[in-house]
């Protein structure tokens, strides 16, 4: 980072003229342990479904259902995180960690259900500490194969109806914020309903509150696609490959990463802002800050998979802008 810093210094501008582009090369070179950076040119987008059972108790104004209706779509490329990948480049992957809904197989689709979704967080524990790690080490695998095979950067996704109840409950728990402050309206919630979803919320991070390790609180209160999702992160740090996050879900995925690995939220790029609450907690939290604020909410990976351009172009500017010219 230090070596990026003075490369900087000696590119054909003015000092500090790009600003926070300046910034993202900086820490890509930290990331990847060189300088310049590797251009990110073969980007993965891997999306985990998966269904949460507090939806019965009135979290979200959707069915269940919709998951596995969403995972199809994606398949068939309507999906806006489709659109969007198709015009950075990148492949989308969508992996089934615990999709309710039995699904035909489906291209693009790999098969790697833990569960039938979860339990509900309103009553009991989300998951099994089994169940819990099991959907982890999905996310490893897959981050592991998709590196393997040349991946050079990659970006998480969510599919889950009643998942923003969860990483609500799951960023309360680990921030040490109340679930009027975590809470937003998601996907969409019955009329009426918000202040319902709070005290879903608010119940599940006092039952939190009991647990002492952070795969506790996880299997306490999250999901099993916020969990891939933090195995993905775990991973991509380990390896020194630069990963973009998410919305709200990714957020809360990436708050579990950094509780079960220190240090991963250091390496991770925050792609936007959410306009969910719970999102700019965590970005705090963790102290990132978003490449875009563009009021996304719809998860899939879309706001990370917009922001790869800016990646690109900053690894591209410190590595082929010029040399100052000297003086005279």
């Amino acid at each position: 980072m230090e070596e990026a810093r003075a490369r900087w210094a000696t590119r054909a501008m003015p000092p500090g003229a790009l600003g926070r582009v300046q910034d993202l090369a900086v820490h890509l070179a930290g990331v990847a342990g060189a300088c310049p950076p590797p251009v990110p040119r073969r980007p993965v987008v891997a999306v985990f479904a998966g269904d949460h059972g507090v939806v019965a108790d009135g979290a979200s104004a959707w069915p269940s259902e919709i998951t596995a209706a969403m995972v199809a779509t994606v398949s068939s490329g309507g999906a806006a995180i489709s659109v969007f990948a198709d015009v950075m480049g990148a492949q989308v992957l969508v992996v089934d960690v615990g999709v309710k809904s039995p699904l035909d197989p489906l291209p693009g689709v790999r098969y790697e259900r833990v569960a039938d979704g979860t339990a509900s967080i309103a009553s009991g524990a989300a998951m099994t500490p089994v169940q819990a790690k099991d959907a982890l080490a999905v996310g490893i695998q897959i981050a592991s194969e998709q590196i393997e095979a040349g991946a050079d950067c990659l970006i998480g996704g969510d599919l889950g109806i009643g998942n923003t109840t969860a990483a609500a409950a799951l960023i309360g728990a680990l921030t040490g914020r109340s679930g009027e402050e975590v809470t937003g309206a998601g996907a969409g919630v019955p009329a009426g309903g918000l202040d319902h979803k709070r005290r879903l919320v608010s119940m599940a991070i006092e039952r939190a509150e009991a647990c002492t390790e952070p795969l506790e609180v996880l299997a306490t209160v999250g999901g099993l696609e916020i969990a891939a999702l933090a195995g993905l992160y775990t991973t991509a740090a380990k390896h020194r490959v630069p990963f973009i996050v998410d919305g709200v879900i990714a957020g809360a995925a990436l708050c579990v990463a950094d509780a079960l690995a220190s240090g991963t939220a250091a390496h991770a790029i925050a792609g936007h802002r959410s306009s969910e609450p719970a999102a700019s907690i965590v970005l705090n939290h963790l102290g990132l800050g978003p490449l875009l604020d563009l009021d996304l909410r719809l998860g899939e990976g879309t706001g990370a998979c917009l922001a790869f351009p800016l990646v690109q172009a900053a690894a591209m500017a410190l590595a082929d802008m010029a040399d100052l010219p000297e003086p005279g």
